[in-house]
């Protein structure tokens, strides 16, 4: 390992690699810098991360309706934990509003859809005869299945900036973050 001032002259460069030409690494930069100059006495800290998350989340919805071209990226998530589920890729509509989080009203409506499209079928629950289960169909899981593989492909051009160990880090990061809102219940 190498010294501390040898380890900050490396991150100096990079970050002066990253650098946009106004001395800036990104947007969200500039807006910071806007904000810092406009509101000196605000905590901006939080935005220098959540705000990078939300432009990213932005250019990804973008990049998921390109590869969702046959599908709504809410059918492709309804699809997407039918098949994950595995054979014979059933779950109960509360199953699909929990990996959605969507609401009961929202998920009957995209089911109603999904269905009419052939995309899935809904059958009594045998085992609740209040109940229903889903269940992808043979169109729908190739539906699903070329979506994913679309997907992947647009995905892996957003990080090929990154070296594994960054990917890895980001990744672990991210987790972490993430993990504090996968106990919340959907709002919408």
């Amino acid at each position: 390992m190498g010294s501390p001032n040898a380890e900050n002259q490396h991150a100096d460069n990079q970050h002066a690699d990253n650098q946009h030409c106004d001395g800036y690494r990104d947007e969200v930069d500039r807006l910071i810098a806007a904000w810092k100059r406009e509101r000196p006495d605000a905590d901006l800290a939080p935005l220098s991360i959540l705000s990078r998350i939300t432009r990213i989340s932005r250019h990804l919805d973008l990049a998921r309706k390109d590869a969702f071209a046959e599908l709504e990226t809410w059918g492709f998530d309804v699809l997407a934990a039918l098949r994950r589920a595995g054979s014979p890729h059933t779950l109960t509509p509360s199953q699909l509003m929990q990996e959605t989080m969507v609401t009961s009203g929202t998920m009957t409506n995209r089911l109603d859809r999904l269905e009419e499209l052939n995309l899935i079928t809904r059958l009594p629950d045998p085992n609740d005869g209040r109940g229903s289960l889903v269940t992808l169909t043979a169109l729908g899981m190739d539906k699903v299945d070329k979506a994913l593989d679309q997907l992947v492909k647009y995905e892996r051009t957003f990080l090929t900036d990154l070296s594994e160990d960054e990917f890895e880090e980001l990744a672990n990061l991210l987790s972490k973050l993430a993990a504090n809102f996968d106990t919340e219940t959907p709002q919408s």
